[in-house]
């Protein structure tokens, strides 16, 4: 059911700017989905414009049907991209007061908690998204929280990307609960045509693959952990594939210590290029990532969940956050509660052991990163062009 305001009526071609720090080239699943839900906007007939940060040298600007306005920023959430990213909506107030203003990620939202005070940007309509560790961060603070509660009442409606996200907001700010909506994301439109299924040659080894930055909160190590307290022959016939670099608290170097004695190669490949990044699904017969609760981040729903199903992968998963809404257990993959490492190495067992079952689950995860678009989240987001409502909001 549509929040309450969403009722329409006007122009033909409504003007909507997505703001946002994380865009190409810039990896990751909120950079996906940012580019993605203004494609469908624009398939939706919105006149789209994207702001975005500035491309590193030597870097082209990819065809893209909207206008990329690139802006004088890099892009990270530091004080500094801040600043300039306010000073941006600022200079540019006047274009933003006659068009739905569209945050999907928290580096502008920062921006728009100190501008709201100011009576200078009021755009038409404010939309914003939320994919789940911004929220813990915004209620972490009494002013953080105090200011969001603010922007969000003058907010025209507001996205999360898995029901998990949408009980966390309304646990955290229970005024906002009324213009809530939920828009998962969606397979990439190149992933529709580039699928791909595991070939489980006889006698090669089994491939597990992970795609994600080196980080704690991807979980990296429980599956080398969980790997390692498998039988020697059955250890002796996996090989385990890392795609993703940056990373953080020395994470990188605690899992080349823990490959060091794992009793099968560990091969860590480094960013791939996503028009690459096919071929190594198409070498992969398992897919795992095991997210794990990070300081206040955690997993709003895993776009590459979809990404893997659409390789046929079977999944093995955490069941925390929003993954059990982007992995069904023991239909597309299957999920363990975190922390518990003997669970995590007998779920491995099984599909190692169990060709029949990770092809039945590969083709549901298929069938399931299939069913979703973009178009549809962004239908419940803006509604239909035609019919847009402008009322002012701040």
């Amino acid at each position: 059911m549509p929040p309450k305001g969403s009722s329409f009526s006007g122009r033909s071609h409504p003007s909507l700017i997505l703001v946002t720090h994380e865009y190409y080239p810039h990896r990751g699943g909120i950079a996906v989905y940012s580019a993605e839900m203004a494609r469908a906007a624009h398939e939706l007939n919105y006149r789209v414009e994207v702001w975005a940060p500035a491309l590193p040298a030597g870097v082209p600007e990819p065809v893209s049907p909207f206008q990329v306005r690139r802006l004088p920023l890099s892009g990270d959430h530091s004080l500094r991209s801040q600043w300039r990213m306010a000073r941006e909506l600022v200079a540019h107030a006047d274009r933003l007061n006659d068009a739905t203003l569209y945050i999907p990620e928290p580096g502008p939202l920062l921006a728009m908690l100190l501008l709201q005070y100011f009576d200078t940007i009021r755009p038409a309509r404010l939309m914003l998204t939320f994919h789940g560790s911004e929220i813990q961060r915004l209620a972490s603070r009494r002013l953080l929280r105090w200011s969001s509660n603010h922007l969000l009442a003058k907010t025209t409606r507001i996205s999360v990307v898995s029901e998990f996200a949408r009980q966390l907001l309304q646990n955290h700010f229970p005024s906002a609960a009324e213009k809530v909506v939920v828009t998962p994301g969606a397979l990439r439109p190149d992933l529709r045509h580039q699928q791909s299924s595991p070939a489980a040659l006889p006698g090669a080894k089994t491939v597990i693959l992970t795609v994600a930055r080196l980080n704690p909160r991807k979980g990296q190590l429980e599956v080398i952990n969980a790997l390692k307290a498998l039988p020697a022959n059955q250890r002796s016939a996996l090989e385990y594939w890392l795609v993703g670099a940056h990373g953080k608290e020395n994470y990188d170097n605690l899992l080349v210590a823990a490959a060091a004695d794992a009793g099968f190669p560990v091969k860590f490949l480094g960013d791939i290029p996503d028009e690459q990044l096919g071929a190594t699904y198409a070498q992969a017969d398992i897919f795992a990532m095991t997210s794990m609760p990070h300081k206040h981040s955690v997993e709003g729903f895993g776009l590459v969940y979809l990404e893997a199903g659409a390789h046929g992968l079977p999944i093995v998963a955490h069941a925390i956050g929003g993954v059990p809404e982007a992995v069904v257990d023991g239909v597309t993959g299957l999920l363990v509660a975190p922390g518990d490492t003997p669970a995590l190495t007998t779920a491995f067992a099984r599909l190692l052991l169990d060709i029949p079952l990770r092809r039945r689950l590969g083709e549901a995860a298929r069938t399931r990163a299939l069913s979703r678009t973009w178009r549809d989240s962004a239908l419940t987001l803006f509604g239909q062009p035609h019919s847009a409502t402008f009322g002012k909001v701040l």
